[in-house]
């Protein structure tokens, strides 16, 4: 018999995109009779709970259930989750995105072979918004020049990882590693693959299970987002130093050497031409992938809001990074 599944959301002010979340898990190919949802709120303030209680009441045949989840944050609500599911394998969802139609069985099918501990697949990232930076933001979520190596946002070829979005596990994983750390605001889920993998146990990414995934609509917001990354990860590096990954060290590392070499060049000028020069291809490399974006995708505005987009999440990051080992988190 198939196992039963338990969907955990959390969310906090998701009006607009939770009924899209609650939709494409209704319309799931594995069966419905076996699915629960467990979405733990931190109190939303708009009519996240109303969209909720209108979508159960026009759905009966969906187990839906909602949890408080009084710290607000995502590991704490993710825990309220689990500890309230009833499935044999939770998987881990989001208000902000929409999964294929096969994406439950694809991820039951994985685990029941065994293949990994962890099951995930591949982000299709979507616009935040219609306006023309929202677009750009998308696109530059998924260019690697962005975003490294995290093949979750681009691969077309399944692999061992070390960390995917969201994720699917057997319950049991929980009572042998423990559950998402709530001392972390950001990196939860990079830090429980990482006890995953410490244990012996293995991710799979599979890029067969996909989702749509809502970026963030504007730079304000994606520059918060990334500032948050970069000081979370300092945490977590202070516990695994290991886990560093060279698409990580890169803003840190590049910024760090922008100000050393303008500082220096106020008592050697030589060291100001190299400021120049790392900068101005900086900009040259960011620009080309702005066009060839924007030819791509027919969009001339990308030229522009594609290098923005792309300056944001590094420069965000890397003063992110140097927050966390500062130890102080400010808000952008």
């Amino acid at each position: 018999m198939a196992p039963t599944v338990s969907v955990i959301i959390p969310c906090r002010n998701e009006e607009k995109t939770i009924h899209l979340v609650l939709d494409a898990i209704h319309g799931q190919s594995y069966p419905r009779e076996l699915l629960q949802v467990v979405i733990a709120d931190g109190f939303s303030e708009d009519r996240t709970r109303e969209e909720i209680a209108a979508f159960k009441t026009a759905h009966p045949d969906l187990d839906v259930l909602v949890v408080d989840n009084p710290k607000r944050v995502i590991p704490s609500g993710l825990n309220t989750a689990i500890r309230s599911s009833a499935g044999e394998i939770i998987v881990r969802m989001d208000a902000h995105s929409i999964p294929n139609k096969d994406y439950i069985a694809l991820c039951v099918d994985a685990l029941e072979s065994d293949i990994a501990q962890n099951i995930g697949g591949v982000w299709d990232i979507q616009p935040g918004n219609e306006g023309w930076i929202a677009r750009a933001i998308a696109a530059a979520a998924g260019n690697p020049l962005a975003v490294g190596d995290a093949h979750y946002r681009f691969t077309d070829k399944a692999a061992y990882v070390d960390t995917v979005p969201y994720g699917a596990y057997k319950r049991s994983l929980f009572d042998e590693i423990g559950l998402f750390d709530e001392s972390l605001l950001a990196n939860e889920d990079y830090e429980l693959n990482t006890r995953i993998l410490q244990s012996g146990g293995k991710i799979w990414l599979d890029p067969a299970i996909r989702c749509n995934y809502f970026a963030r609509a504007n730079l304000r917001a994606l520059a918060k987002q990334y500032f948050g990354y970069g000081f979370w990860k300092v945490q977590m590096l202070k516990r695994y130093p290991e886990t560093l990954r060279w698409r990580q060290a890169l803003p840190p590392a590049f910024l760090l050497g922008l100000a050393v070499t303008f500082a220096a060049g106020i008592f050697w000028k030589p060291s100001l031409y190299l400021f120049a020069f790392v900068l101005g291809l900086y900009l040259l490399i960011l620009l080309a992938v702005g066009v060839h974006t924007a030819v791509k995708n027919s969009d001339i505005l990308m030229m522009i809001g594609v290098p923005l987009a792309i300056i944001t999440m590094h420069f965000s990051w890397g003063i992110g990074f140097f927050a966390g080992v500062l130890g102080k988190q400010k808000a952008i």
